[in-house]
């Protein structure tokens, strides 16, 4: 039971952090849209991993960069990024995941 509790803990603070959790996608819903992105420069191609770039993540009443980072390349599917969609008056994030295909 108490592994079970530390996975559980671990999953948590991992898609508190707005990090991808396999097979599932964060959607946060908020009025506030998020900055203009920042202009990072995409390192050079990394075998065995794709590119994730940086996004603007919701923590507490603000907003605040996530750098881009390297993801272990899954065959078969596709990185999507994480992005922010404004609908209406409201703003939704959807967290980078993969998708097949």
């Amino acid at each position: 039971m108490n592994r079970r509790r530390a996975v559980v803990g671990i999953v948590l603070a991992i898609a508190a952090a707005g990090m991808p959790v396999a097979g599932h996608a964060k959607v946060i819903v908020i009025d506030v849209g998020p900055p203009a992105a920042r202009v990072e420069v995409v390192p050079a191609p990394r075998a065995g991993y794709v590119w994730a770039p940086g996004y603007w993540r919701w923590d507490h009443g603000h907003h605040v960069w996530v750098k881009g980072y390297w993801v272990r390349e899954r065959h078969g599917h596709h990185w999507v990024p994480s992005r922010w969609d404004e609908r209406g008056k409201k703003w939704h994030f959807e967290a980078g995941h993969w998708e097949k295909g």
